[in-house]
């Protein structure tokens, strides 16, 4: 399970408890970022596909992430940060590309990494979108989400049905998990979150959400208690925008 450590002096540890828990000095990862999805989500969920298990900083003031740039830590004085191989990597798609290579969900050659990009820029953008909705002004709400269903219906969830119907295989890329399935089962879920039926009219990708969320290193992270966040409340959204005002 995962353990809460609140430091006055610093932000919120999130350490993962098996059979001891470990400091910043056992090698895994540690993840700087506020205690929402964001823009961390997808890295904390490709961890998770992989296997990894990591720590969390948990940015709770502005404070805490100024302090991160005074220290030099933020190259482009912004989260998510990871910590990672002895390097401070910024910027999300960077994380997400080092660990996709560094534990093979990548692709086996340059063609199939072609297509994963692809594919993950194409839910990248989808993803920008939904992302976003949960900060909308209360009176904006009810539009965004249906721009949001009305692109996701139209535009994006169509292409993946449409390329799994072509592929014929369990993956959206090769015959193996990559980056582009995991991205595409976090987005399907959080959709999933605002409009329960949204796949209703895609069976392939219905199959496909239940092959991967049955994944064993990606079924433990849909379970109560893992680093996979909620979506904020709106009692909530005001304490999130202060941190990076």
């Amino acid at each position: 399970m995962w353990v809460v450590c609140d430091f006055s002096s610093g932000p919120v540890v999130l350490l993962w408890k098996g059979n001891q828990i470990r400091g910043n000095m056992s090698g895994k990862p540690v993840l700087h970022y506020a205690n929402i999805r964001g823009r961390m989500e997808p890295i904390r969920w490709l961890l998770a596909a992989a296997g990894v298990e990591f720590e969390e900083r948990i940015l709770k003031t502005k404070d805490d992430l100024q302090k991160l740039r005074t220290d030099g830590f933020l190259l482009f004085q912004q989260v998510p940060m990871v910590e990672i191989d002895g390097m401070k990597l910024v910027q999300t798609r960077a994380i997400l590309n080092y660990i996709a290579g560094k534990y093979n969900l990548y692709g086996k050659d340059l063609k199939e990494r072609a297509l994963i990009d692809m594919y993950v820029e194409g839910l990248a953008d989808l993803n920008e979108l939904i992302l976003h909705h949960e900060f909308k002004p209360a009176n904006e709400m009810e539009k965004d989400l249906a721009n949001i269903l009305d692109k996701a219906t139209n535009r994006y969830l169509p292409v993946f049905e449409k390329v799994l119907k072509d592929h014929g295989h369990d993956f959206l890329v090769g015959n193996k998990l990559s980056k582009a399935d995991v991205h595409l089962l976090e987005n399907i879920l959080w959709l999933e979150e605002l409009k329960p039926d949204v796949l209703a009219k895609f069976p392939l990708l219905q199959s496909f959400k239940a092959r991967m969320s049955n994944m064993p290193n990606i079924k433990k992270f849909l379970q109560p208690g893992s680093p996979k966040k909620p979506i904020v409340q709106e009692k909530d959204v005001p304490a999130v925008l202060a941190i990076f005002s």
